[in-house]
């Protein structure tokens, strides 16, 4: 069976789910893809209208169309490679036809290769320690405050640690958070990081805690200052709780595309990036860029945000994507 008759198989699958809590999840991502879908489906179907025929007008069409959806220019080179290999090989004239092997060889894209786990390393004994990373302005605080809810939820109990301590506003904000959904609160504004978060794991410990979120600055201007605080924090959070911290998420928002990746990139290259939680995917077109991260970074997805509300924070399933992205296709 090829891929794209598993897709089919898929989409029938959740549009026939009974359980009601996993037909919200799925009606989540079905409407948090839908500018992504329309966008890029639509696009799809009028190329094929527009030509009934394999041509090099068509190839140039469907390029600057994967581009747009900001699966990335060398995914999308490689991708072009493969397609044209597969027309030539196969034979393919028909653009019907071809539009079966472009959802397949995009599904190849995330469903190949070394599997990328989107669970959450949970320590087996203390806190587990979630450091959230990334810069200003992606929705880091919101996202660390849906996490809490979610796992207070969840029945466990949640500290927020306030490792941005030089930002105007920042521990503030992140204790604001904390009343909110209930979670317990440590920071000190204008104090080294790493010093805090120490303290801040002495604390946790003493009230049981079962998860520790820590914020983080978001300068990346300087890189070199960046690594050495985050060495510096890591170091502290290791020689406190064995093996932590158990991830190190970092936040990128769906809509600033291609620059997204650079920041993974960028990231990447300073500290030890576990997962990345992707903010604001309901509000683009950009959905696509799931796809650039698996290709590109080859960092797993491990939430999305799909709205506003504190439960719009979803784990990320690779089945309920490719269902809310492709649907329109079968």
């Amino acid at each position: 069976m090829g891929l794209f008759d598993k897709l089919k198989n898929l989409v029938n699958k959740k549009e026939e789910i009974k359980d009601e809590e996993e037909k919200e999840i799925v009606k989540n991502y079905d409407e948090g893809l839908k500018k992504t879908r329309e966008e890029f489906v639509s696009k799809l179907n009028i190329l094929g209208i527009k030509y009934t025929k394999v041509s090099e007008e068509y190839f140039e069409e469907l390029e600057e169309t994967l581009i747009m959806a900001d699966i990335g220019v060398n995914t999308v080179m490689k991708f072009m490679d493969k397609l044209r290999k597969r027309v030539k090989n196969e034979n393919i004239t028909d653009t019907a036809y071809l539009k079966e092997v472009i959802v397949d060889e995009l599904l190849i894209i995330y469903v190949e290769g070394e599997s990328l786990s989107d669970k959450i390393n949970l320590s087996s004994s203390g806190p587990t320690v979630i450091l959230m990373v990334g810069v200003n302005g992606v929705g880091k605080t919101t996202t660390i405050a849906k996490l809490a809810y979610k796992y207070i939820n969840e029945g466990k109990k949640v500290m927020m640690i306030a490792g941005d301590t030089f930002r105007a506003g920042a521990v503030a904000q992140l204790e604001i958070w904390a009343n909110k959904t209930g979670a317990s609160f440590y920071g000190v504004e204008n104090s080294d990081p790493a010093s805090v978060i120490y303290d801040g794991l002495v604390k946790a410990k003493k009230e049981d805690i079962d998860i520790v979120l820590i914020d983080t600055a978001g300068r990346l201007q300087n890189k070199v200052n960046l690594m050495k605080e985050l060495e510096k924090i890591n170091k502290v959070i290791g020689m406190h709780i064995e093996g932590a911290p158990n991830e190190t998420l970092l936040v990128i928002d769906a809509a600033t595309g291609q620059n997204g990746i650079t920041q993974a990139k960028a990231f990447k290259e300073i500290t030890n990036i576990t997962g990345i939680v992707l903010t604001k995917l309901d509000g683009t077109a950009k959905g696509g860029i799931v796809l650039a991260i698996k290709e590109e970074v080859n960092l797993p997805v491990k939430f999305i945000g799909l709205g506003e509300k504190m439960t719009d924070l979803k784990p990320f399933d690779i089945e309920n994507y490719i269902y809310g992205l492709f649907k329109d296709m079968v």
